[in-house]
């Protein structure tokens, strides 16, 4: 039988991004690529220096993501990219925060 893509189990990752980060637009690029993706969730600027970002969704789609934050938007340099799986809380649409 089918199984529809939209039923499947969604998981949750919690990234923190460093290097050249803030200043060249990660925070909207990663709004774009996340809604492209139809990942729910939050990303936005720490105090040091560093972007913290939240992703829900599907499996396949939290890896395309994971792989675009270690690129990032043309003017980003990033040294690293940490992350961790964490249990979905179900969170609905995808925000940048302050």
């Amino acid at each position: 039988m089918f199984k529809s893509h939209s039923s499947s189990q969604p998981i949750r990752v919690h990234l923190l991004i460093s290097g050249q980060v803030q200043g060249v637009g990660y925070r909207a690029a990663t709004w774009d690529t996340a809604n492209r993706l139809e990942l729910n969730g939050w990303v936005r600027n720490l105090a040091d220096r560093r972007v913290e970002a939240v992703f829900e969704g599907a499996k396949d789609s939290i890896e395309r993501m994971i792989q675009w934050c270690h690129q990032g938007p043309p003017s980003a340099q990033i040294q690293t990219v940490t992350v961790e799986y964490e249990s979905a809380e179900g969170l609905q649409g995808f925000q940048i925060v302050d």
